[in-house]
């Protein structure tokens, strides 16, 4: 029987190692070659003494290791040895570079977790008559976790290029807030800029988990991670965090946080697999620190989205006041509420305007 040949540009992925050698296999494959070299190596090689070198290890996240461990690769070696170039050559300070990696370590760990979980989800259903009955399992099948290695080290040299652009198109918005917030002309507090904030809450979420399986309630919160993200996006917004049943999001505008805030309603109605969603919103200063939002404004969102009804969008005074002028909105005044930690509030119920359509709502599976 003649092979099919290959499709350009989809090279076949060979199987992975024996189990046993696997862990070796990919330490080579991500970082060049494996763990040879002990701290003392990697701190005289890098031309620092080994408290420099500890306190770069531990702001990448990881613990401290023997003396004489063999550690490390000639990869920890270059990264070590690069950060001290930039220290020495005046440009940032021991104490930048040190936030900056405690910055990539705590991202990349999310998102290394994160890629290794959907990878091995998208190669289950290969095996879907192998896992039959064993739905209850959150950790893949040990076949499926070796071919989700496989799979990862073959394609990093693929996909660290779309990382590094994805982030430098990210950082470039960044800066633009940044210099935004800062203009004088646009924020009279650049210390605390001004954003829409608001916090959607899946309703009765503690029911469902009940009758789910642990595998099926990763999908469920996978979903409905996936379709609050696309939502926002669309708008302009940004993701803060999303904890299991709940997302944050802020925006600069609050008529495209509106827009979110009711669109995140509308697709969680139409979804068949998620329960319905209640969202609060407060308009006013943040204080922003590691890519997280606090305040008060904040707290006074969190605490709104707690006594919004189901399906419903409940704001404050100051976003109410903000839409004022704004077309395509009303906020229509309801019953003043205390709320704890804030005081008493008067709430507003955000609806559409007479006659107002919402464009159509994302597709989280596309």
């Amino acid at each position: 029987m003649t092979e099919e040949p290959e499709q350009a540009g989809e090279p076949a992925v060979p199987a992975a190692p024996a189990t046993a050698d696997l862990p070796e296999w990919i330490e080579q494959a991500l970082l060049g070659r494996s763990a040879s070299m002990a701290r003392a190596e990697v701190s005289e090689g890098a031309g620092v003494d080994p408290g420099e070198a500890r306190r770069f290890w531990h702001a990448m996240g990881f613990q401290v290791v023997e003396d004489d461990e063999a550690m490390f690769t000639d990869a920890d070696l270059e990264a070590l040895a690069r950060v001290t170039r930039l220290v020495r050559s005046g440009v940032v300070s021991e104490e930048l570079a040190l936030g900056m990696t405690r910055a990539f370590a705590r991202t990349s760990d999310r998102l290394a977790v994160w890629q290794t979980q959907l990878v091995a989800e998208s190669l289950t259903p290969a095996f879907s008559e192998e896992l039959e009955g064993k739905d209850s399992r959150s950790v893949p099948e040990p076949r499926v976790a070796a071919d989700a290695a496989a799979l990862l080290a073959r394609t990093i040299d693929d996909v660290e290029p779309l990382l590094v652009y994805v982030w430098r198109r990210h950082l470039t918005n960044a800066i633009q807030r940044m210099l935004a917030d800062a203009d004088p002309a646009v924020r009279s507090d650049p210390s605390a800029p001004v954003r829409a904030v608001g916090f959607a809450d899946l309703v009765a979420f503690t029911s469902f988990v009940r009758r789910m399986s642990e595998r099926q309630l990763a999908r469920l919160v996978q979903h409905f991670e996936l379709l609050a993200s696309d939502v926002i996006a669309e708008h302009g917004g940004r993701v803060i965090k999303t904890v299991g049943d709940e997302v944050l999001f802020v925006h600069t505008e609050a008529a495209a946080a509106s827009a979110i805030a009711l669109d995140l309603v509308d697709a969680m109605a139409e979804d068949d697999l998620l329960p319905p969603v209640r969202v609060g919103l407060a308009h006013g200063r943040v204080v922003s620190r590691l890519g997280d939002v606090f305040g008060m404004t904040v707290n006074k969102a969190s605490r709104i989205t707690a006594v919004t009804p189901s399906g419903t969008v409940f704001v404050d005074e100051d976003m109410a006041r903000a839409l004022g002028s704004v077309s395509g909105f009303s906020a229509i005044e309801r019953r003043r509420r205390m709320l704890r930690g804030i005081g008493v509030v008067t709430l507003h119920e955000l609806r559409r305007a007479p006659g107002e359509r919402r464009p159509p709502v994302a597709d989280a599976t596309s």
